[in-house]
């Protein structure tokens, strides 16, 4: 086969714009959702097992219809964010699905509410729904009347939803100016990072702080709605919700013991070294006495090796194949069927994904190729979420898909794959210390920098509580980076700004260490999968089909893996600290 950069296909969804097909998948849902009102009265202590399941079947009916309208107007929308008639479906689909949510709240504030001894009665009849349900009721203690509940559906719309839309919408209109061989450009974000992380320092560092600049300018304002995120997070989750800190929101939602949070956090904590050590090494190697911040991200090679699309396609595929041939088709059945969108074209949406949308349907990926050694790995990435997917299909639609902690297992695993492949082909040792040295920067901006992200979080929570200003936030942040780099670098004030920068910790906050949770994950099972071999292939196969059907913990544990174990999070670090003594043993 001859791999293309191609627009997808999404005709395995419906047929496009304006079809009867897609038309009647409204009426579809809206007929579904008027017969599932009426069941609410059938929801009784004593409702039958079998009169249960078929409740949880009707409701999932639903859920793969609903699916499959929000994925076509989704993947429409990312293909040509300037169409017109993908922005007014997908403003129609979100508007359509928050209604028919509302109108189906009952099951689920019924079934949390339910007595312990009829629930566990009806799970254990509920077979692939069990872990899905069992994960509903968590949020029982913390799950309000139906009126209250509504209200706060309402409250949201308007509240925080409209301040993270505030916040995005002010930040996005942002023109950064940097002065490019004698001409100065107006450039977007997105822009501008090619020169942050570009082989020029002066440009490095003009970058950044025009960056940080434009963000100051607007720092007390953005500080301020952060703090009023915050507060709304408080008041809702703690003070109404009785949760017991602002992070076991997000911990619960992820199904992950506080504990093995806890433990992340202060393991890497503890090997904030081995990164300063790097940035050390790097700067030797770069000819400088000291890296700047504006340096972390800098290349190390003279000139990048380019990669033709073909060729890494194939690459990525034999790369997958030689670890498990099953893996390789999986991957390949992405391409055959028109489901990867590669080109890079005006008006199409930046960077790279994978969405999965139902069970029985091939996910599809949206890269922006462009011949980069990145690219390839960004490819590989994507298709290892694909991969993912497809190996727990044999699920249900509420259980197919990974929780957030172990969603990069497969995708990161599969990079890892394809970078031993890109080492044992490489015989210019540039390139491969290069390999080596994007592999450590990845590491460090997956790892320590989210890391330290979640530990500022905790911190900045409690300090708005206690009335801190916007300037005693900032300078809190700075406290952060210096405990972050030590002494291995020279960090300069505009990066005080930083975190009013960060879309993540406004629009869900303590998101980012799933990051690092993946990530570590990922380098221990590597470390496994060198030691034990062919041995290792069953277990991870089987830890990936498990998909989201049983909780994080206990798929790990399954895997021999204890994540409240201080040991387990170390074994990644020992990867990581074992790639910078490579890089230190070459000349």
């Amino acid at each position: 086969m001859t791999f293309t950069q191609t627009k997808w296909s999404l005709a395995d969804l419906y047929p496009g714009f304006n079809t009867p097909e897609l038309e009647s998948a409204f009426d579809v849902i809206e007929e579904q959702v008027t017969s599932f009102e009426g069941l609410r009265s059938n929801l009784t202590p004593d409702l039958p097992a079998d009169g249960f399941v078929d409740i949880v079947r009707a409701s999932e009916e639903m859920t793969r219809v609903a699916h499959k309208v929000y994925a076509f107007a989704g993947l429409s929308f990312a293909a040509d964010t300037q169409d017109q008639t993908a922005q007014s479906l997908q403003a129609r689909v979100q508007q359509f699905l928050a209604d028919m949510e509302n109108r189906t709240l009952f099951f689920s504030l019924w079934w949390k509410d339910l007595d312990e001894e009829n629930a566990k009665r009806l799970m254990d009849a509920s077979g692939d729904y069990r872990y899905y349900l069992e994960e509903m009721r968590h949020f029982k203690p913390h799950t309000l009347s139906e009126p209250e509940e509504k209200v706060i559906n309402l409250k949201n719309v308007t509240g925080s939803e409209a301040l993270i839309t505030l916040y995005s919408t002010i930040t996005s209109r942002y023109v950064f100016k940097l002065e490019v061989e004698g001409e100065t450009r107006e450039l977007t974000r997105g822009q501008l990072m090619t020169y942050v992380q570009g082989p020029d320092p002066d440009l490095r560092t003009a970058g950044y702080q025009e960056l940080y600049r434009v963000f100051g300018d607007d720092g007390v304002i953005l500080g301020q709605m952060y703090q009023t995120r915050v507060r709304d997070w408080r008041n809702e989750n703690l003070t109404l919700r009785k949760f017991s800190s602002p992070i076991a929101v997000r911990n619960l939602g992820n199904d992950i013991p506080d504990k093995a949070v806890d433990t992340l956090l202060d393991v890497a904590r503890k090997n904030a070294g081995i990164f300063q050590r790097y940035f050390k090494l790097k700067a030797r190697v770069l000819g400088m006495e000291k890296l700047r911040r504006y340096d972390i991200y800098a290349p190390v090679a003279k000139a990048e090796k380019p990669f033709e699309y073909a060729s890494a396609a194939q690459m990525v595929l034999e790369s997958f194949s030689e670890f498990d041939p099953g893996v390789g088709e999986l991957a390949r059945r992405v391409f055959d069927q028109d489901h990867l969108d590669s080109e890079v074209r005006k008006g199409k949406r930046d960077g790279a994904f994978c969405w999965s949308v139902t069970p029985e349907m091939t996910p599809w990926v949206l890269l922006n190729y462009q011949g980069r050694a990145r690219d390839v790995a960004t490819m590989a990435h994507e298709l290892g979420h694909a991969i993912h997917s497809m190996l727990a299909a044999h699920h249900s639609a509420f259980t197919f898909h990974s929780s957030l902690p172990l969603a990069e297992t497969a995708s990161t695993f599969g990079e890892m794959l394809l970078t031993d492949r890109l080492l044992a082909e490489e015989s210019d040792e540039n390139v491969r210390r290069d390999i080596l040295f994007k592999q450590v920067d990845d590491a460090y901006a997956t790892i320590m920098r989210q890391s330290y992200f979640a530990l500022f979080e905790k911190q900045a929570h409690e300090m708005v509580v206690k009335n801190a200003s916007v300037d005693e936030i900032a300078a809190a942040y700075i406290e952060n980076l210096g405990e972050q780099f030590g002494d291995s670098l020279e960090l300069s004030d505009e990066f005080k700004w930083e975190w009013v920068s960060i879309p993540h910790i406004y629009h869900t906050p303590f998101y980012v260490y799933a990051y690092a949770f993946g990530q570590l994950l990922v380098l221990s099972l590597y470390q496994q999968f060198k030691r034990e071999g062919e041995a290792f292939k069953p277990k991870y196969l089987k830890l990936l089909s498990a998909g989201g059907s049983e909780s994080p913990a206990k798929i790990l544990s399954e895997a021999g893996i204890d994540i409240e174990s201080a040991a387990f999070w170390q074994g990644g670090f020992d990867v990581v600290d074992g790639l910078v003594k490579q890089l230190e043993e070459l000349k």
